[in-house]
């Protein structure tokens, strides 16, 4: 039997996973069995083991760190090299569940899930079993002809979405999900004007990058032309916002004096895009593309009533709306399936992948079929778009996310997680702001809440060094960098919120003392 050393403790334990039960991940643990201990730096005696994990990944016997790294110098991509989250690259070599491990043997919490992707686990063993079945059975056609697991996938996800967003387009990401709502709504309005959000983030195409509004993704040439930007509502770092404008378990710390039923802050971003409709676009719009929550923006929530607002506004001046669920789609909000149903609005469009197939390489969009038939002007093709395997592991992930409670997990984890960062938030001066829906979250740093000012890139990286030192892996955004990000698979436990939680507590601590 092979041994793994425990990333905090040395401690190996035998197989025996036996699935999630009633929205959480249950683990039994067998006998165990000593095994050498681990030579990584001594965890600090004042937190938490890591909680137990009963799978045991195989041996790693590839290749040395060393060669892939020389490999990803000379032959990969070279803007990876820029990406790579650490000063000490984590060399990842098998996941399970909410755990990676890495080619030391090394266990990792992951609270990232490949930047939301990740959502009912990793390699769960459901989906694992459908993709293998499929794999056996037909690896690839197209859809000139008709093949069941296409069919059986899109009246499954049509099942999850209202009346009429009943007609599917299936992709292999995002991006391209979001270029083809783009064409499709100039199509059918007849108009080429697009608005987003400062701060968004719908891919990096050629077309979808006009729409993303963050300089970092951005190259000095012509790009997704027609596309504008409009102030984003953030209600903690923008110019308005208070204590009652989010739909969140944790609130900003700024004061609001609104009336009841009134959000002051929401009308004067509602006021903002009514000037970039009358200064910046022409009198007819094709669209307007917002995430219910923002992303790689930050996890940055807008006040209730937004949306709802600025879809009438859209569609007064012949556009269509378009909800990018990428990130917040299939039950990563808690409240809902959907992020836009918690922002009460019906969006004539919807773009969604990354947890769409836990990580199979998958996007989706969903319309109204009265837009799917202006779009058949012209012929659409797409040769890898419902893949029968990826069809076959996108039916079990929503099969899988009902049958293990994933979305009330979210909902119970991630609001607990919430509302003890809110703690640190009132402990420490540098954690401006907690924010988030289920297990989309986010922790706003800034140099002191007097300011606002966001932390240095230095001092997140330091922070973000010490987390994944002491075993779990998280996530960076917002404009400046400046907001850690936890997005972990929907199967965690209240155990690993909880280690988490003290984890992060330690290396707030240990930062604020190096200061």
């Amino acid at each position: 039997m092979l041994k793994v050393v425990s990333s905090l403790g040395g401690r190996c334990v035998s197989p025996g996973w036996s699935g999630p039960s009633s929205g959480s991940a249950k683990l039994h643990l067998a006998s165990g069995a000593l095994c050498q201990k681990s030579t990584l730096k001594p965890r600090p005696s004042d937190v938490p083991d890591m909680p137990p994990c009963n799978f045991q990944p195989e041996e790693y016997t590839g290749m040395s760190k060393e060669r892939m790294m020389e490999i990803r110098r000379r032959n990969c991509n070279p803007m990876i090299m820029k990406v790579t989250s650490y000063k000490q690259p984590v060399f990842l070599h098998q996941g399970h569940m909410q755990w990676l491990w890495d080619v030391d043997g090394r266990r990792y919490l992951d609270l990232f899930a490949g930047v939301a992707t990740v959502s009912v686990g990793h390699c769960h063993p459901k989906v694992v079993a459908a993709a293998e079945q499929q794999l056996k059975r037909l690896w690839h056609t197209t859809n000139i002809y008709v093949n069941p697991p296409i069919h059986e996938y899109c009246e499954k996800l049509a099942s999850y979405l209202p009346d009429p967003l009943k007609v599917i387009y299936l992709t292999n990401s995002g991006s391209e999900a979001n270029d083809l709502a783009m064409l499709m709504a100039r199509l059918h309005t007849g108009n080429f004007d697009i608005i987003t959000l400062r701060g968004s983030y719908h891919g990096g195409s050629p077309q979808t990058m006009g729409l993303t509004s963050n300089t970092a993704y951005k190259y000095p040439i012509a790009n997704g032309l027609g596309c504008t930007n409009t102030m984003c509502p953030d209600v903690f770092r923008g110019p308005w916002g208070g204590s009652h404008c989010r739909d969140s378990p944790v609130q900003t710390t700024r004061q609001c004096d609104c009336a009841p039923g009134r959000c002051v802050a929401s009308d004067q971003y509602v006021a903002q895009l009514k000037e970039t409709l009358a200064t910046s676009v022409p009198s007819r719009i094709a669209a307007f593309f917002a995430e219910p929550i923002q992303g790689v923006g930050g996890a940055v929530q807008y006040p209730k009533t937004y949306l709802k607002e600025t879809f009438k506004l859209v569609r007064e001046r012949g556009g269509v709306c378009i909800a990018d669920e990428v990130q917040t789609g299939f039950g990563r909000t808690g409240n809902h399936f959907w992020g836009f149903q918690g922002h009460d609005v019906l969006p004539d469009m919807v773009t969604m992948a990354k947890g769409i197939g836990n990580g199979f390489p998958m996007g989706a969009v969903v319309t109204t079929p009265e837009i799917a038939a202006s779009f058949a002007k012209g012929v659409h093709f797409n040769t890898f778009g419902g893949n029968p395997v990826a069809c076959a592991v996108a039916s079990s992930v929503l099969d899988t996310i009902k049958e293990d409670g994933a979305q009330q997990n979210s909902l119970t984890v991630g609001t607990y997680l919430m509302t003890e960062l809110a703690k640190l938030r009132d402990k420490y001066d540098i954690i401006g702001d907690v924010r988030g829906q289920g297990l989309q979250i986010g922790v706003e740093m800034v140099k002191d809440k007097a300011s606002r000012e966001p932390l240095s890139a230095e001092a997140m990286s330091e922070i973000f060094e010490d987390i994944k030192d002491m075993g779990i892996l998280i996530g960076k955004g917002g404009l400046y960098g400046q907001t850690f990000r936890i997005k972990p698979p929907m199967c965690i436990t209240m155990e690993d919120a909880e280690f988490f939680l003290a984890i992060f507590n330690k290396s707030i601590h240990t930062y604020m003392e190096r200061r």
